[in-house]
C-alpha cells in the first residue's frame, strides 16, 4: 500500500497567521476503513495503466483532462479494438461535458469499428447501442433513443439468460425513455420488468434494486400519485441505509427524491428536512465544487421559492450557479437550468427585466448546446412567454409560447403532458386578451391530452378544469364556471393533503365566482376556507396569504362594510410590503384597492394618494399600455374630479 495518512486535528497556528497545523497519522495495512475505500475504488475504476487513469479522471469529473489523455492514447494506437474503446470513452467525456452531438458522433465511430469485427448479436455491440441510446435520450431525441435501446435489448434477450442483470438494465433504460415521453403506463411496464429480474437475481439489499424502486417512485410522482411515490422511494431508501455507508451519494439522492414528493404535496417543511439531509451527505462526501452539491442547493432554493421566501430562494440558487460556473463548461445545459431558476424567482418578485435577462441567458446556452427541437428549448421559450404575459405584452407572449409549442409538437408524442401545458399557456394569453372562444379552444385541447395521458385524479387535470372555469367566469357564465371549479376541487380533495396550497386556490376561485354572482356570504365562506389553509400551509409573510386577505377585503368592500374591507386590505398590504420588492405589481394592486375603499367612503383625498402610489409603481413595473396602469390612471383622474 502507498503512503496514506489519516487527517487528525486541524488548527490555526495563531490569530495573526494564515498558517494551519495539520496532524497526520500514517495508516497501516490493516486499516479497515481504508481497505473498504480502496476496494470500492477498484470496483468502480477497473482496467490497467493509462486506460485506468482515464476512467478515474472521468469518475472525478476531470472531463477536460480525460479528453486530453484519451486523445493522446488515440494517436498512439493502431489497434481497432483500442480505437473502438477510446472512441467509446470519448463519447462519455463529451456526454459529461454536455456536448451531445459530439458524444453521439464518437459512440457511433466506436460502433462502426465494432460492427466490422464482431457478429451482429455480440453483447459488446449491445453495450454500445445502450450508450448511443443514452446520448440520444439526453439530446431529447426519444424515438432515436428507443431505437438503439431496443437494438441492445434484442441482443441481450438472445444472448443472456432471462434473469441476467444486463436485461434488467435494458428494460430500465427503455422505461426511462417512456417516462420522459410522458407515457407513464409504458414506463411502469418496463420498470416493473426490470424490477422482477432484479428481485430474482440480486440479494434483497442490492443497490440496483433500490434504483428500480426509485424509478417506479418517479413515475408515480409524475402521475400525481404521491402516496405510491413515497412508498417506493422509502423502499429504495431502506436498501440504501443497509447497503451503503452513511455518507454515500446514493443516500443523498434518496433523501432528495423523498423531499421532491413532499414539495409536490405542498409540505414544504418536510421537503426542506429531506433536502437538507441530502445536502449534509453531499457536503461530506463530495468536493466543494461538485455539480451534485449544486443540485441540492437548487432543490432547497425551489422550496423557498414555493414558500414565497424569494431572498432565501435566490441565495440558494446563486450558490448553485457559482458551483456550476466553476465545474462545468460555459455551454453546459445544467448552467442553463440554473439561470432558469434564478429567472423564475425574479419573475415571481415582479422584476420582469431581470427575469428576462436570466431566461435569455439560459436560452442562449440551450441554443448552442442542444439540437433545435430539444424539449428543453421549448421550456425556455415557455418561460420567456410567461414573463411577457405578466408584463401584459400579449403579442410577445404568444410568439414565445408558439415557438415552444412548435418544438413540442415535433419532439414529443401527441399525448405528452408538456404539449398540454403549451396549449394551456396559449389559452391563458387569449383569455387575458378577452378572446374567450380562442382561450376555450386551447384549454380544451390541453384537457383532452391530460384526460388521455394522466390518471383521473392527477393534479394537472384539476388545473385544466380550473383554467376552463376561469374563462367561463370571465365570460360571465358563472354556473359553468362553478361546474368546472368544483370538478377541479373534487380532484384536489382526493389527490392532495388537506392543507395543500392548491386546495386553497380552488376555494379561492369558487369564492370569486360567488362574489361575481353577488352572493357575498357564499364568497366569504369559500375565501375563509382558502385563508384557513393558506395560514397553515405557508409562512406568515407569503404573498398568497396577502392575496387571501385582499379577496376577503374585496367582499367586505362590495358589501359596503368599508372598515372591515380596510382591515383586510391593510393586512394584505403589510405582507406585500415585507415580502415583495418596492415596485412589484401586486403592491400597485393593493394600493389601488385601498384607494377604491377610501373613494367608496367619500374620503377622496386619501383615495387620490393611494391611486397615485399605484400609478407610480405601475409606471415602473409595467409597460405603458398595460390594462392595470390604464385603470389606475383613470381612477386617479375620476377621484380628482370629485375633490
Amino acid at each position: 500500500m502507498h503512503t496514506i495518512f489519516r487527517i487528525g486535528e486541524v488548527r490555526k497556528l495563531d490569530k495573526e497567521s494564515s498558517l494551519y497545523q495539520v496532524d497526520l497519522k500514517l495508516t497501516s495495512d490493516d486499516d479497515q476503513q481504508l481497505r473498504q475505500l480502496t476496494d470500492r475504488m477498484r470496483e468502480e475504476v477497473d482496467g490497467t495503466g493509462w486506460y485506468r487513469m482515464g476512467k478515474l479522471l472521468l469518475r472525478i469529473s476531470q472531463f477536460d483532462k480525460a479528453e486530453e489523455l484519451y486523445t493522446a492514447l488515440l494517436e498512439q494506437t493502431s489497434s481497432d479494438s483500442d480505437k473502438a474503446y477510446i472512441y467509446y470513452q470519448l463519447g462519455w467525456v463529451k456526454l459529461d461535458q454536455g456536448q451531445h452531438k459530439e458524444a453521439a458522433s464518437f459512440c457511433e465511430m466506436s460502433l462502426e469499428i465494432c460492427r466490422r469485427t464482431l457478429p451482429e448479436d455480440h453483447p459488446s455491440l449491445a453495450s454500445i447501442y445502450n450508450n448511443i441510446g443514452q446520448v440520444y435520450k439526453n439530446m431529447g431525441d426519444y424515438s432515436k433513443s428507443l431505437e438503439f435501446y431496443e437494438k441492445a435489448l434484442k441482443i441481450y434477450e438472445k444472448a443472456l439468460p432471462p434473469n441476467h442483470p444486463f436485461l434488467a438494465t435494458s428494460y430500465n433504460n427503455i422505461g426511462e425513455v417512456y417516462n420522459n415521453m410522458g407515457d407513464y403506463s409504458k414506463a411502469l411496464e418496463f420498470y416493473e420488468k426490470s424490477l422482477k429480474i432484479r428481485e430474482k437475481a440480486l440479494p434483497s439489499n442490492h443497490p440496483d434494486l433500490a434504483i428500480s424502486y426509485n424509478n417506479i417512485g418517479g413515475v408515480y410522482n409524475n402521475m400525481g400519485d404521491y402516496p405510491k411515490a413515497l412508498e417506493f422511494y422509502e423502499k429504495a431508501h431502506k436498501i440504501y441505509e443497509k447497503a451503503l455507508p452513511p455518507t454515500h451519494p446514493h443516500l443523498a439522492t434518496s433523501y432528495n427524491n423523498i423531499g421532491l414528493v413532499y414539495n409536490n404535496m405542498g409540505d414544504y417543511s418536510k421537503a426542506l428536512e429531506f433536502y437538507e439531509k441530502a445536502l449534509k451527505i453531499k457536503e461530506k462526501a463530495l468536493p466543494p465544487n461538485h455539480p451534485d452539491l449544486a443540485t441540492s442547493y437548487n432543490n432547497i432554493g425551489q422550496v423557498y421559492k414555493n414558500m414565497g421566501d424569494y431572498s432565501k430562494a435566490l441565495e440558494f440558487y446563486e450558490k448553485s450557479l457559482k458551483i456550476f460556473e466553476k465545474a462545468l463548461p460555459s455551454n453546459h445545459p445544467d448552467l442553463a437550468s440554473s439561470y432558469n431558476n434564478i429567472g423564475g424567482v425574479y419573475n415571481d418578485m415582479g422584476d420582469y427585466s431581470k427575469a428576462l435577462e436570466f431566461y435569455e441567458k439560459a436560452l442562449k446556452i440551450k441554443e448552442k448546446a442542444l439540437p433545435p427541437n430539444h424539449p428543453n428549448l421549448a421550456t425556455s421559450y415557455n418561460n420567456i412567454g410567461q414573463v411577457y404575459k405578466n408584463m401584459g405584452n400579449y403579442s410577445k407572449a404568444l410568439e414565445s409560447y408558439e415557438k415552444s409549442l412548435k418544438i413540442r409538437e415535433k419532439a414529443l408524442p401527441s399525448n405528452h403532458p408538456d404539449l398540454a401545458i403549451s396549449y394551456n399557456n396559449i389559452g391563458g394569453v387569449y383569455n387575458n386578451m378577452g378572446d374567450y372562444s380562442k382561450a376555450l379552444k386551447f384549454y380544451e385541447k390541453s384537457h383532452q391530452i391530460f384526460e388521455k395521458a394522466l390518471p383521473p385524479n392527477h393534479p394537472d387535470l384539476a388545473t385544466s378544469y380550473n383554467n376552463i372555469a376561469s374563462v367561463y367566469d370571465d365570460m360571465g357564465d358563472y354556473l359553468k364556471a362553478l361546474e368546472f371549479y368544483e370538478k377541479s376541487l373534487k380532484i384536489r380533495e382526493k389527490a392532495l393533503p388537506s392543507n395543500h396550497p392548491d386546495l386553497a386556490t380552488s376555494y379561492n376561485n369558487i369564492g370569486e365566482v360567488y362574489r361575481n354572482m353577488g352572493d357575498y356570504s357564499k364568497a366569504l365562506e369559500f375565501y375563509e376556507k382558502d385563508l384557513e389553509i393558506t395560514k397553515k400551509a405557508l409562512p406568515s409573510n407569503h404573498p398568497h396569504l396577502a392575496i387571501s386577505y385582499n379577496n376577503i377585503g374585496g367582499v367586505y368592500n362590495n358589501m359596503g362594510d368599508y372598515s372591515k374591507a380596510l382591515e383586510f386590505y391593510e393586512k394584505a398590504h403589510q405582507i406585500f410590503e415585507k415580502a415583495l420588492p418596492p415596485n412589484h405589481p401586486h403592491l400597485a394592486v393593493s394600493k389601488h384597492d385601498i384607494g377604491l375603499t377610501y373613494e367608496n367612503m367619500g374620503e377622496y383625498s386619501k383615495a387620490s394618494q393611494f391611486y397615485q402610489r399605484a400609478v407610480d409603481i405601475a409606471q415602473i413595473s409595467l409597460p405603458s399600455n398595460h390594462p392595470h396602469l390604464q385603470l389606475y390612471r383613470k381612477r386617479l383622474q375620476d377621484v380628482k374630479k370629485k375633490m
